[in-house]
């Protein structure tokens, strides 16, 4: 019997969306499309594998065991096929699914974007959210290449490299009337805070330093992105805290001040993740080290990361 392996991605999508309009979006396809495929995908594996419900579809209990199976198969064709092929970057037309989380969407893309069209202009990107949960970015199955952010409790079919460690630190409005050229904790526990809302049960990093250093925090407002916090402490009294590369980029800003937070609050790490099937894709490997070659020039800093293009552009002529 001859089988459609072009079915099997399908599959892992919608058990992942649970929702054909979402499927068939992030397939680009039609939903009519996606409901034929679907339909060939009953018979080919001879199950219901979803039952509509009110908000979505759910799987049957013969698709959840289908899974692992599946994505370990399609893992294993693509080593198969994409490690016999030679990767040159310059000629590539690959397109990635990336899930940066809204640090890295906001710190690493752009540097990313920039030596992709330096190095590899015909790859294109697709980011997709970080989510609550890392199951939902596609990162499970293999359809999405890589998540960047913090990786909690990753799924022991995914590989987690770290990048960086990243401080934090404070911002409030230029002419604060009283915040000069520090912060001290009680000014700090006497402040309203802006607050960037983390993803589900990643309620980590800032929180967990806080609650350490016995360090209470007011917070007045809530926001689900960075580009939001400055325009807020701009033209109120408020405070936030803030990742230290994230107040690099606000340093220029003249209704700002960034300044030492009161206390010591350590680092986070910055990691990336990926499924192991694309452990020997060249050009998911190449890309990996693009994105960890651009981490480390984020952290090192922007005199260090301006010297190294010189260094490579001096090497090129």
């Amino acid at each position: 019997m001859r089988h459609d392996l072009n079915l099997l991605p399908i599959f892992l999508v919608l058990m992942e969306e649970r929702n054909v309009t979402r499927a068939a979006a992030r397939l680009g396809i039609t939903q009519p499309a996606l409901s034929n495929a679907l339909t060939r995908l009953r018979t080919m594996l001879r199950d219901p594998l979803f039952v509509r419900e009110r908000y979505g579809i759910q799987p049957t209990l013969k698709a959840e065991e289908l899974v692992p199976v599946i994505a370990a198969a399609l893992g294993n064709l693509d080593a198969l096929i994409l490690g016999q092929q030679a990767f040159d970057p310059a000629k590539a037309t690959q397109l990635f699914t990336l899930a940066p989380n809204s640090y890295a969407e906001y710190v690493l893309m752009p540097a990313i974007v920039a030596k992709l069209r330096e190095r590899a202009p015909g790859i294109r990107l697709r980011l997709v959210p970080f989510g609550s949960d890392i199951a939902e970015t596609g990162l499970t199955s293999g359809t999405t290449a890589l998540a960047i952010g913090r990786m909690v409790d990753p799924p022991d079919n995914l590989i987690v490299q770290h990048l960086m460690e990243e401080k934090l630190e404070c911002i409030v409005r230029g002419s604060h009337p009283q915040i000069d050229d520090r912060i001290t904790r009680k000014q700090y526990e006497l402040l309203k805070h802006v607050n960037m809302l983390p993803p589900g049960r990643l309620r980590v990093g800032l929180f967990q330093m806080l609650e350490r250093e016995g360090l209470k925090r007011e917070v007045a407002v809530s926001v689900t992105h960075f580009m939001a916090i400055p325009e807020i402490v701009a033209v109120t009294d408020y405070c936030a805290t803030l990742p230290s590369l994230i107040c690099r980029r606000l340093a220029s800003d003249p209704r700002l001040k960034v300044l030492p937070a009161p206390v010591d609050l350590g680092s986070f790490p910055v990691e990336m993740a990926w499924h192991v099937r694309y452990r020997q894709d060249q050009a998911h490997g190449w890309l990996r080290a693009l994105v960890a070659e651009v981490a480390q020039e984020q952290a090192a800093g922007p005199a260090k990361a301006t010297r190294g293009a010189r260094l490579r552009r001096g090497a090129r002529t």
